[in-house]
């Protein structure tokens, strides 16, 4: 090892990575500097090539075919490759879905969202509510969690129309967003915006109230937030019952 050499701690930079996400941070830029007002400079070729692309498969529109879409489908438009996905689970029929933004890093060797740590304290979340992982329908924006620890920039809008079409077909009567991934793609707003009120939305002609609250690894990096978080949680099921 070269003197003066640091040595990084792979935990501790994903750690800080994850801070950085929850915080709003989800692109990368360049280590050079770059004109951002300037025009976009589009390849001459860009519409030829388009012109023989194939069509992109519809996405099916009733829920058995979706989850069967979902299985078998070698990549979807959120990234997600076959063999790799963590499901959504859960009573599809429930009148409350939570979406999560991505599987978290332990997730993908149990088999299910939420595994680790902020998997326990999301149970905690459920209880205080009345509810378990029984009850509810559980998704996570990407099926797969991406190398990078945070949403690609380039496929937020195929990710954003991927998890709307999601939600219209499970058509809940109460919608919770966990994260700011989760709020942008779903509400169009960042979650400092969307937090506080309920939203009325619709997608695919369905009406639904959506609230939106902290991620649970964001709550357990900042305890002091999790009051907050509580009284998003009391507002998600004022009504409900």
């Amino acid at each position: 090892m070269e003197a003066g050499a640091e040595i990084v701690d792979t935990h501790a930079a994903l750690n800080v990575l994850g801070w950085w996400q929850d915080a709003g941070v989800d692109m990368l830029v360049d280590e050079a500097p770059r004109n951002w007002l300037a025009e976009p400079r589009v390849p001459a070729v860009a519409s030829v090539e388009a012109a023989h692309q194939p069509p992109a498969p519809a996405t099916p529109d009733t829920m058995p075919a979706f989850r069967a879409w979902l299985e078998e489908s070698d990549v979807l438009p959120d990234g997600s490759h076959k063999g790799r996905r963590i499901f959504p689970s859960g009573d599809v029929s429930s009148p409350l879905m939570i979406m999560v933004d991505m599987p978290e890093q332990g997730d993908a060797d149990a088999g299910t969202l939420l595994s680790d740590d902020s998997g326990r304290l999301f149970d905690r979340m459920l209880a205080a509510i009345g509810r378990d992982r029984e009850t509810i329908w559980l998704a996570s924006l990407t099926l797969e969690r991406p190398i990078s620890g945070g949403i690609d920039a380039q496929r937020v809008e195929a990710i954003g129309a991927f998890a709307k079409h999601h939600v219209a077909l499970v058509h809940p009567r109460r919608l919770l967003l966990m994260g700011q991934a989760a709020s942008r793609a779903v509400l169009g707003l960042d979650l400092v915006a969307a937090r506080g009120r309920l939203h009325v939305v619709n997608h695919g002609g369905v009406n639904m109230e959506v609230v939106a609250t902290f991620a649970p690894r964001f709550l357990l990096r900042n305890p002091q937030r999790k009051a907050d978080s509580w009284r998003d949680l009391r507002l998600l099921i004022e009504g409900m019952e």
